[in-house]
């Protein structure tokens, strides 16, 4: 009877001894879940913290990389970035148009683009645009309507004592209404109608 007591003490001791290492292993278990967590979490928030100080100092740097494109815009595009159609040459833009009109809607059109027709006051500005337009004909700011035989150019220019290039035997005024000058296709220049439709060159500065 004792040793059946005693056997059932020892089965309950074993039984409580392998409940208390599996609870031990559980625990252990448990507490290792816990701390990769909480090393993830750490590890999470170490990260988060890197790419912050990397985006701010990205961002710090951003105005400068932004400075220096201007920069190598300016050196490739002169007339800027957003003007790639018009050419630079001495200090000023020049754009050539692609379509013909008369001598008052090329006016007006390069009034639009905050420029004017091209005033050829210098035999350099003659040989620049006169390259880029021959074999047709290119309104220039250059007209008297306002008094037949006094040439004006059209930014004030005083004629008088610039450069000129007219073909021979012009202006003429053949057609008793010839008013304003455009580029022959030879380069010299002509009085014909005003209304007369052909390309035509704007001149503006360089933007600031």
């Amino acid at each position: 009877m004792e040793e059946e007591h005693l056997h059932d003490d020892l089965q309950v001791f074993k039984d409580r001894n392998f409940f208390q290492q599996k609870l031990r292993s559980f625990i252990t278990v448990y507490f290792l879940l816990a701390l990769s967590f909480l090393l993830i979490i750490i590890l999470f928030a170490v990260s988060f913290s890197r790419v912050s100080a990397i985006s701010s100092k990205l961002n710090e740097v951003h105005p400068e990389q932004k400075q220096n494109f201007s920069g190598r815009d300016f050196l490739l595009f002169p007339c800027g970035p957003g003007s790639r159609e018009w050419e630079y040459f001495d200090g000023k833009c020049y754009y050539f148009s692609l379509t013909r009109t008369s001598w008052y809607k090329a006016k007006a059109q390069c009034e639009e683009m905050h420029s004017h027709l091209v005033v050829v006051n210098s035999y350099a500005k003659q040989n620049f645009v006169m390259f880029r337009t021959r074999n047709e004909r290119f309104w220039i700011g250059l007209t008297d309507e306002n008094s037949e035989g006094e040439w004006e150019w059209i930014d004030g220019t005083d004629y008088k004592t610039t450069f000129t290039f007219w073909k021979e035997g012009e202006p003429n005024n053949s057609g008793h209404n010839e008013d304003c000058a455009h580029m022959w296709t030879s380069g010299q220049w002509n009085d014909v109608y005003c209304t007369y439709e052909c390309y035509y060159v704007c001149e503006k500065p360089l933007p600031n």
